[in-house]
């Protein structure tokens, strides 16, 4: 690391400048997964084809994420290297939040709808993933290595309090008065004024980034990670995807091993949460009672609950001494939490597995991207790597939305996948004795 990486420490309003943004962003992410299956049953989706639609968010971040750090690597203009791809984002996302929640508003017949829903839908997870992964990567070119930690438990602190603003929105709207029923096939008031409102404030959030932050010229950046710019000018070759994997530190395979095992064990929680919730609290397992759908009300204060949890435990993973032990003790209580939601049969107690899921959800948003950034310090590639790390976090999510069906049908209810998630996290956690932290 050069020296002058070494020597430059940023305030904690600069760290937190960076990030800013990423509150919005969140808040737009939280409202996209909170409401996807509500918007698409409403308008006359099946039930049973729903978990399909899980498939679209991982694999548009798997196509666009790569995309946008090699290209952002080798911008550099008068308005910064990252933020003009994450501005670009935040507009369409903004545009596309006005949009899609309108879906059963506009006289088009049910199938029309559905399209057009999910075409935005498409272009809303596009959006949002060309406008989070600059964050990602603002964090690890202008933050030296010793601050990365704390920069990153910031930025999952204002992605959780996001999801926590996101989840609540409509439920606060139904609070005042707004109302939350409508017509067959049309969204209500409360879930279309939630998106409303969560655009507007993406989009100041990003303006207040992009005014607070300035990034480096290029000289500046290459002194500041110890690249020699005279031996990139000889070498010149441009290095494919192949190529970068070829060279890739061993972290990068070995966090991707641990983040296999997390991000399947989140699916399941968002494909399944609905119905295990259902049917351990509420005894139900009919999706069209009434006790049904409070129980899907209620998963969004468990979600709510969840953000609280990784709120708090994300300012306190700074405080442990080795970042390999915040992750695996994290990790652990995340897969206890969700293995206890299968012996939890009352609706407030649910709210102590769910607060540890929190804890697992904070060290999956920060810990992973300080291991790879300080491996990759001195890398003219570090965008083009986030980019395929974020693979790590994209597939197996479609794996384990493709492999849902068949693993319910082995364990026998919505609860036991819960309980599969929390074995997942486990395995997690042990996998992470594998990982060789850069010293």
């Amino acid at each position: 690391m050069s020296n002058i990486n070494a020597q430059r420490d940023l305030s904690f309003r600069a760290l937190t400048d960076i990030s800013f943004g990423f509150f919005g962003v969140q808040i737009a992410y939280a409202l996209q997964s909170a409401n996807i299956s509500r918007i698409f049953a409403t308008l006359g989706a099946d039930p049973h084809d729903l978990s399909f639609f899980w498939v679209l968010p991982p694999l548009m971040g798997m196509i666009v994420q790569p995309i946008i750090g090699t290209l952002s690597d080798r911008t550099w203009t008068r308005f910064g290297r990252r933020i003009p791809y994450l501005f670009i984002g935040s507009a369409v996302a903004v545009i596309v939040m006005c949009l899609l929640p309108n879906a059963g508003g506009f006289n088009l017949s049910v199938a029309a709808a559905m399209a057009f829903g999910l075409v935005a839908l498409m272009f809303l997870d596009t959006s949002i993933n060309m406008a989070m992964q600059p964050f990602k990567m603002l964090v690890g070119d202008m933050v030296n290595e010793k601050q990365k930690g704390l920069a990153y438990s910031i930025q999952s602190f204002l992605c959780n309090a996001g999801s926590l603003v996101g989840f609540v929105f409509p439920f606060l709207f139904a609070w005042i008065g707004i109302s939350n029923v409508a017509p067959e096939g049309v969204i209500p008031d409360t879930v279309i004024y939630s998106f409303y409102v969560g655009a507007a404030i993406l989009i100041l959030c990003v303006i207040y980034t992009t005014i607070r932050v300035k990034e480096m010229p290029p000289q500046e950046y290459a002194e500041f990670h110890g690249i020699d710019l005279a031996k990139k000018e000889e070498k010149k070759e441009s290095r494919g995807i192949l190529t970068l994997l070829k060279e890739a530190p061993s972290e990068f395979w070995t966090v991707s091993l641990v983040q296999f095992f997390c991000w399947a064990a989140f699916l399941y929680m968002w494909t399944y949460m609905p119905g295990a919730v259902a049917d351990n609290v509420w005894n139900t397992t009919d999706v069209t009672s009434e006790a049904y759908q409070e129980a899907g009300n209620w998963v969004g204060i468990l979600y709510a609950v969840q953000a609280i949890g990784s709120v708090v435990w994300a300012m306190a993973i700074p405080r442990f001494k080795s970042l390999k032990m915040a992750y695996v003790v994290s990790l652990v209580l995340g897969g206890l939490g969700f293995i206890g939601t299968m012996f939890v049969h009352d609706q407030y107690l649910m709210f102590v597995p769910l607060i540890l899921i929190g804890f697992a959800w904070a060290a999956m948003l920060a810990l992973p991207f300080t291991l790879l950034t300080n491996a990759l310090e001195g890398s003219d590639s570090m965008g083009a790597y986030l980019g395929l790390f974020n693979c790590a976090i994209c597939m197996p999510q479609i794996v384990a939305a493709l492999c849902g069906g068949a693993i319910l049908s082995v364990v026998g209810s919505q609860p036991a996948m819960l309980a599969v998630a929390g074995v997942l996290l486990i395995c997690g956690a042990s996998a992470v004795s594998i990982i060789r932290k850069k010293k």
